[in-house]
């Protein structure tokens, strides 16, 4: 690094989903020496957005606690990273969990996801853990900018999917099982240059807290993860080289964290051992950023 100032090289990615194989450096998905302790033993979870960037760490971190993974991604754009998460599953998996699945699917879309979710409960009988990750941003100036098409499609992928997954997973989750859902410190804060990510975000935190009230009594917990600047695959294809080279360094700890370090949230939130008081609420690994919420 250059300087505090300048955390990555100059780096640009022209389409989303952006991809993780090309990155420098590419983000971390694993801490090494981290020992499991079974927590997710038997469990069977479904990550949307599972291939790279924070859903790729999940799903690492789901397998290396017990747990049989499947995961979505993009078709015909995110094929190598999707092999390689599968690929680091395998590696990471306990010797009693099943060999992971991939899926692709555009989640905008109900029928989608209902073939997603039926997949899964064709392959392992049930879902013990939903993980709702699959996101896209684009920078804007202006509201102006941002026409119905866009805005349509931003809200297909990163809040419509979780509504239509949930509603389709929920029928193969019993007493026990859980939901997570990806939001952002954006939800919180705001950002000036992502006025329709950062709508979705917000509209996910309202999701989480009201799906949790709703399925409380059927003992099915529902939280969310609100990360703030990680390297993940969406910062080179949504921002430009310049912003990407100091990317993370305005927070109060002066970098962008690591996929590796928002997972164990995740983890923590899907294991009843851990977690099995908390509903309703959101992790915040986010820097050091203060957001009272």
């Amino acid at each position: 690094m250059a300087s505090q100032d300048h955390q990555f090289p100059p780096q640009k990615q022209e389409a989303q989903p952006g991809k993780e194989h090309p990155m420098n450096p590419n983000p971390q998905f694993s801490i090494p020496g981290c020992k499991p302790s079974n927590k997710l033993q038997g469990m069977v979870a479904l990550v949307t957005g599972g291939d790279s960037g924070i859903g790729r760490a999940v799903c690492q971190s789901f397998a290396m606690e017990g747990a049989t993974v499947a995961f979505t991604y993009v078709k015909s754009q995110e094929e190598k990273d999707a092999e390689d998460t599968i690929q680091i599953i395998k590696k990471s998996k306990t010797s009693d969990a099943k060999d992971p699945l991939a899926i692709p699917a555009d989640l905008g879309f109900d029928e989608n996801c209902k073939r997603v979710v039926d997949d899964v409960v064709n392959a392992f009988g049930r879902i013990d853990i939903l993980v709702n990750n699959a996101a896209e941003q684009y920078e804007c100036d202006s509201v102006e900018e941002i026409d119905e098409q866009r805005l349509e499609r931003v809200f297909r992928t990163n809040i419509f999917s979780y509504f239509f997954v949930t509603r389709h997973a929920l029928k193969h989750m019993k007493e026990g099982s859980s939901i997570i859902n990806t939001t952002s410190v954006n939800a919180y804060k705001g950002h000036a240059k992502l006025l329709d990510y950062t709508s979705t975000k917000g509209a996910i935190v309202a999701f989480t807290r009201a799906l949790s009230l709703q399925l409380a009594t059927k003992g099915i917990r529902v939280n969310g993860v609100a990360p703030g600047p990680i390297w993940t695959p969406l910062i080179p294809a949504s921002f430009t080289e310049d912003e990407v080279s100091k990317f993370g360094s305005s927070v109060p700890m002066k970098r962008a964290g690591q996929p590796s370090e928002v997972a164990p949230c995740f983890v923590f939130l899907a294991c009843n051992h851990c977690s099995s008081y908390i509903t309703g609420q959101v992790l915040h690994p986010n820097g050091g950023t203060i957001v009272n919420a």
